[in-house]
């Protein structure tokens, strides 16, 4: 039966050629790495460990207000983080926290140019979209092997393959967001003379604006979800609470940072999505639950005052009737 199948293997050209590119480039990416965690993701993580935990919480709160203008969810997130300081993982979860930042920072920053090019090529796009497929459907630990050649064991090899794994929806949503700005909008602001990039940055960008910003709420929801994996290759942070549950089948240490990592999702989740939102529609929400939880009570005052003052001028006009 075996006999049926022709023999086939890339097993031997895929290790020559990532053998030989190691061999030429390895010192570089070595020398990338230790540039990355020296003067980025070593003193960001250090600078949040050291803020007492009072000031991110309050930092924290005003970021939320400012995103969703509600003050209740803001002390709700507060008191959320608060819990996992409570469970003993605050430091843990600042490990996870710069983690995060950096990965998303750096997504975004290749993402949304990405995005912009692709938009504007559609050459471009047909070679993109192939290989956005891949980074997307090839399972996280096929690329780590690789990652881990270049870089070895640490948080800067979590950073890349986080990077690898959340950065296709950001390119997806900036090329469809800015494709799907109205095109009399652009004729538009073409016939006023504006230049390309006074068009991009002026008129497409702002419009596409909620499709960019789900992009990056998406990334970051994806790099989120790499914390586990990232942990497997020495990234530390809350993922690693979560790995040792399951290699000493400690379900209460595992399902403390579970919760943990939950709990920085919906924080990160609901921000992003607030500014997401367009300023004047949050300007204009704020404004109308604003006035309507103030009409609740005058409006049984008003609707008093208003039947007996119709009563009294009934009375005054049948007195004068009389």
């Amino acid at each position: 039966m075996n006999s049926f199948f022709l023999h086939l293997s890339i097993a031997d050209w895929v290790n020559d050629a990532v053998q030989s590119f190691v061999t030429r480039y390895g010192d570089s990416f070595h020398q990338f790495s230790i540039a990355l965690l020296r003067y980025v993701l070593v003193p960001l993580e250090g600078a949040l460990r050291a803020l007492p935990p009072w000031l991110i919480l309050l930092a924290v709160g005003a970021v939320t207000w400012n995103a969703t203008r509600r003050l209740s969810i803001a002390g709700f997130f507060m008191l959320l983080l608060y819990a996992i300081g409570c469970f003993g993982l605050w430091e843990k979860l600042m490990q996870t926290l710069a983690l995060m930042l950096v990965a998303t920072v750096l997504s975004v920053s290749l993402g949304v140019p990405l995005g912009i090019l692709t938009s504007r090529s559609a050459w471009l796009r047909r070679v993109l979209l192939p290989t956005l497929d891949v980074m997307q459907t090839l399972p996280s630990f096929v690329y780590l092997i690789p990652v881990l050649m270049l870089f070895g064991l640490g948080k800067v090899p979590a950073i890349l393959a986080t990077i690898i794994y959340a950065l296709p929806p950001l390119i997806r949503l900036t090329d469809l967001g800015i494709r799907h700005v109205d095109s009399e909008v652009v004729e538009a602001a073409r016939a006023f003379g504006t230049t390309r990039w006074q068009l991009l940055v002026n008129v497409q960008m702002p419009l596409a604006r909620p499709s960019i910003m789900a992009g990056i709420n998406q990334t970051t929801m994806m790099a989120l979800s790499m914390v586990v994996i990232a942990s497997m290759i020495g990234s530390r942070g809350l993922g690693e609470d979560v790995l040792a549950g399951i290699q000493t089948l400690d379900v209460g240490k595992g399902t403390q940072a579970g919760i943990a990592i939950v709990i920085l999702a919906i924080v990160i989740d609901r921000i992003s999505q607030g500014y997401g939102q367009d300023r004047r529609a949050r300007r204009l929400f704020a404004q109308r639950r604003k006035a309507k939880a103030a009409s609740r009570i005058p409006y049984r005052m008003s609707s008093t005052n208003t039947d007996e003052t119709s009563a009294a001028e009934g009375g005054l006009e049948t007195r004068t009737a009389k």
